[in-house]
């Protein structure tokens, strides 16, 4: 692999990245460190360890096929298309309710009194509806690389500025990870966006094939899984990164964080400046309000182009003329989205904690079965035999499912019937 060409094929594991750098790490991995301090490091590893394939599966599918994973779904049978529907529909809601309620409580802390939670909420949802659907969104495409960079470096310069500091969290309020239902509960729910719901794995694959179709630059497969590793050996720092920051500055303070999500993105802020000074303020604020905008972006935007074709391949005389064109069925499913959106934030609004940690969960519980499509895709036959999974990767991915299942059906049995 050329050095020249690796850099033209950066790009969909960028956008990747600046998908899941969002609540997972500025939330769940933030609130991992205050409780528990460092006792989940090896358990972060893990998750990402244990996830990797089913991500890494999207370019991979892409890069080899020409095609989307949604269209591998497809020659599984209409039957795992339309699952991967049901569970899209199920997750997408409480996803997308709990991305813009951080981003929210983000604008609402930084500009206080200009306008409420409420607003700050609809009105997000508004401007992000005329960006993705007038195709405005490009630009954010290109200042979201300088976003990530900028959020990375500030967050590793406040890891070490804090440690320098020291870690002396006082002994009465040390709380320990006993492996009890409550912690796996807390565990689950953080493991669920950790590093990100698995299907962000069907955009990446959309995004790979966009790449190719600009007829600049095609990668070829190791280059595409290039772009994806950077991208998600990124991610998996920053996490270790927010959750260090968590427990430097939070853990054993007898602290924690709020369910408001102003109150929590004030706290947030301020273990930034807590370790740099207050001269940080503004650098932080603008890059969390960039990334969590852009997340939230990144999913308003995602879901209609993801389940307009989906539709499309169940229906195929809605088919329409242009594929990259917005038509009424990208519309219909952009209301869908905006809707069921809105109905859970107004039942769950004041309880952010508890609407990320039930779109975390349901993600969790869910990630075995996108997982075992994916695993199933790749291996297809339309996908050439030197480009499916060697054995290593295979293996990773029986593991995986696994110990997810295994996570998966004991919260099931423990919430059903012991609680």
């Amino acid at each position: 692999m050329k050095f020249r060409n690796l850099l033209k094929s950066l790009g969909p594991g960028l956008l990747w990245a600046g998908a899941a750098i969002g609540v997972s790490h500025l939330v769940q991995s933030t609130r991992a460190g205050a409780i528990y301090g460092f006792q989940l490091v090896a358990i972060i590893l893990l998750i990402n360890l244990f996830k990797y394939p089913f991500f890494e599966f999207g370019p991979r599918y892409a890069a080899s096929t020409g095609e989307s994973l949604l269209h591998g779904y497809y020659r599984l049978g209409k039957w795992a298309l339309i699952l991967y529907l049901i569970l899209t529909i199920v997750t997408m809601f409480t996803l997308q309710a709990a991305i813009t309620v951080v981003t929210a409580g983000l604008f609402s802390s930084v500009f206080p009194n200009l306008f409420s939670l409420t607003s700050w909420t609809i009105l997000i949802l508004l401007i992000g509806t005329l960006i993705v659907a007038f195709g405005r969104y490009s630009l954010l495409d290109k200042i979201i690389k300088f976003i990530i960079i900028l959020l990375a470096l500030s967050t590793i310069i406040a890891v070490v500025s804090a440690y320098t500091k020291g870690f002396n969290p006082k002994p009465e309020y040390i709380r320990n990870f006993n492996w009890d239902f409550s912690d796996i509960a807390l565990l689950i729910a953080f493991a669920g966006w950790m590093p990100s719901a698995i299907d962000i794995s069907v955009w990446h694959s959309f995004w790979t094939i966009a790449k190719r179709k600009e007829g600049k630059y095609i990668p070829n497969l190791k280059e595409s899984l290039f772009d994806f590793n950077i991208g998600y050996i990124g991610t998996a720092v920053l996490s270790l990164g927010f959750l260090s920051l968590g427990a430097l500055v939070m853990y054993g303070t007898g602290e924690s964080f709020s369910a408001s999500g102003t109150v929590f993105a004030g706290q947030l802020i301020n273990l930034f400046t807590a370790s740099l000074g207050s001269w940080a303020y503004f650098i932080i604020a603008i890059a969390a309000l960039t990334t969590m905008s852009s997340t939230t972006l990144t999913c308003l935007d995602a879901y209609p182009r993801v389940l307009k074709p989906a539709t499309e391949l169940l229906f195929p005389k809605l088919v329409s003329k242009d594929e990259e064109r917005w038509n009424w069925l990208s519309w219909f499913w952009l209301g869908i989205l905006l809707s069921g959106t809105m109905l859970i934030i107004i039942f769950f609004l004041k309880g952010m904690s508890f609407l990320v940690d039930l779109a975390t969960t349901l993600s969790f519980l869910t990630a075995p079965v996108l997982g075992y499509l994916n695993f199933k895709v790749v291996r297809g036959k339309n996908v050439p035999l030197e480009n499916q999974p060697k054995l290593w990767l295979r293996l990773l991915s029986w593991v995986g499912l696994i110990v997810l299942s295994g996570f998966g059906i004991y919260y099931i049995i423990w919430k059903v019937f012991l609680i």
